[in-house]
């Protein structure tokens, strides 16, 4: 048995067995954060694929237009003048075979890994490594690219790379509970409209099966995808 804490006792009896209203689930959440830290905003999306196919695989990337509120530290691997443009726009650390070695070594001092495309053989080495933390640079993730500039740029500003596991359900942090509940909305409206536009070929039948959304350290509140996914722009925000 899972012993569950007074403090989360008392937190799941604020919190009703229904389907809540987009904005009323996002102001609940923020009352249910009451951790001596500033809590994420986490959504927890079962969604109906299987990704052990090809064709029900989903990973893609979201850029939430009220950020993350974290402070993203990119890393840059490039060669010659592209290691430049990559300090200029403001990458954190950035290198060539060097810094492949440096994190070969156990370097791990950042949260997204941008490379170059030229410099992917080189990196391919670093797999078992990065792909466990999910470092592991990607076309799909928006990570393998020769604009540098923009990749740095969105990266920082809130731009997130996911994808479902093995299961079919997505995690994916979407804010701070310092948030307000609408700035919470825009960006929960902006991952499920990601979500309905990466929709797998081989989905078949409902695809959106459970939607829940949390504090780091809160409880569950299922969230009314329907009234989510019919909600217009102008209404989040």
């Amino acid at each position: 048995m899972v012993k569950i804490s007074r403090r989360l006792q008392t937190l799941q009896a604020k919190v009703e067995d229904k389907d809540y209203h987009p904005l009323e689930a996002l102001a609940l959440l923020k009352d249910t954060a009451t951790a001596k830290f500033v809590e994420a905003a986490e959504a927890h999306i079962r969604l109906g694929i299987d990704p052990k196919y090809t064709d029900q695989q989903l990973r893609t990337t979201v850029a939430l237009p009220k950020g993350t509120g974290q402070i993203v530290r990119v890393a840059v691997i490039a060669r010659g003048e592209k290691v430049n443009e990559a300090s200029i726009a403001g990458a954190d650390i950035v290198g060539s075979e060097e810094l492949i070695d440096e994190i070969q070594k156990g370097r791990m001092d950042f949260d997204k890994l941008i490379a170059t495309p030229d410099v992917m053989p080189q990196v391919a080495k670093l797999g078992k490594l990065l792909g466990p933390r999910g470092l592991m640079p990607s076309p799909k993730g928006g990570t393998v690219t020769f604009d540098l500039a923009g990749a740095i740029a969105e990266f920082k500003a809130g731009k997130l790379e996911f994808r479902a596991d093995r299961t079919g359900i997505v995690h994916v942090m979407f804010g701070k509970t310092t948030f307000s509940p609408e700035d919470l909305l825009v960006n929960l409206k902006a991952l499920q409209e990601t979500i309905d536009r990466n929709r797998p070929s081989g989905a078949k039948g409902r695809y959106w099966r459970t939607f829940y959304v949390s504090a780091t350290m809160g409880p569950s509140i299922k969230i009314d995808v329907t009234a989510l996914r019919d909600l217009k722009l102008s209404e989040a925000g």
